[in-house]
């Protein structure tokens, strides 16, 4: 896979409706989760995708600390449905911390990641700080990662 790490400013219009159109597909449409998808983060955040025949097959949204939280954190983690069940997800998100934990130097990383995946974000070294809760009628966890940089 081809990783693309974009600041807000440094996305085309075709790639910023590209990701806008694949968050709505996963998350409003396939959840059938109406919700905010445009909250204003995406300014502040870098954007990790991975692009196949025009189309975001991977993609994350990195959040620096002092955001939506104290720690970094990372959102809007998806993959599309036709790239499931290929180890796309353990890429994007090892990508993701690889990006925040010596990229950025940070230590920590804050995710509210959906209940039924906490058991993916556990192989990948977060914990649960929290019972679970429901955001948007989902089931929700929050998790954090500690490292130490390298």
């Amino acid at each position: 896979m081809e990783w693309h790490l974009k600041t807000f400013d440094e996305l085309t219009t075709s790639e910023l409706y590209k990701i806008i159109k694949a968050r709505v597909d996963v998350f409003v449409v396939e959840q059938n989760c109406p919700y905010h998808e445009v909250d204003n983060y995406d300014q502040v955040s870098s954007h990790l995708f991975s692009e196949v025949d025009g189309i975001i097959v991977a993609y994350s949204r990195l959040i620096p600390k002092e955001n939506i939280y104290s720690e970094a954190s990372i959102g809007r983690v998806l993959i599309n449905k036709d790239y499931r069940g290929k180890g796309c997800a353990t890429k994007l998100m090892e990508k993701s911390i690889d990006i925040i934990t010596e990229t950025w130097k940070e230590n920590e990383i804050k995710i509210h990641g959906q209940e039924h995946l906490r058991h993916f974000y556990r192989s990948l070294g977060f914990k649960e700080i929290s019972e679970v809760y429901l955001e948007d009628n989902i089931p929700h966890v929050d998790m954090i990662l500690h490292r130490v940089n390298k």
